[in-house]
């Protein structure tokens, strides 16, 4: 019984640990910002697809992150700061 409640107990921490980290994605002041750090751009989903033409580098895919700076996604393609 012991054992249980001590895999319960970690298994609960754990969960919590990670919805902490999905909830402070980083909002960058603007995409010359977020570029220093993710080079093509955030996107919402791997199948985003760019608007604007043909880019350098693939984007990373995260929907928090990209939820997080949403606001630098001037097209409205699920890509933002894509170059």
């Amino acid at each position: 019984m012991c054992i249980a409640t001590g895999l319960l107990l970690t298994l609960s921490v754990g969960t919590l640990n990670t919805a902490n980290a999905e909830s402070k994605a980083k909002t960058y002041k603007n995409c010359k910002d977020l570029n220093k750090d993710y080079k093509g751009g955030v996107a919402l989903s791997s199948s985003s697809k760019n608007k604007g033409g043909k880019t350098k580098n693939k984007p990373y895919v995260s929907k928090e992150l990209y939820n997080a700076n949403k606001k630098s996604d001037r097209d409205n393609d699920g890509i933002a700061c894509e170059k």
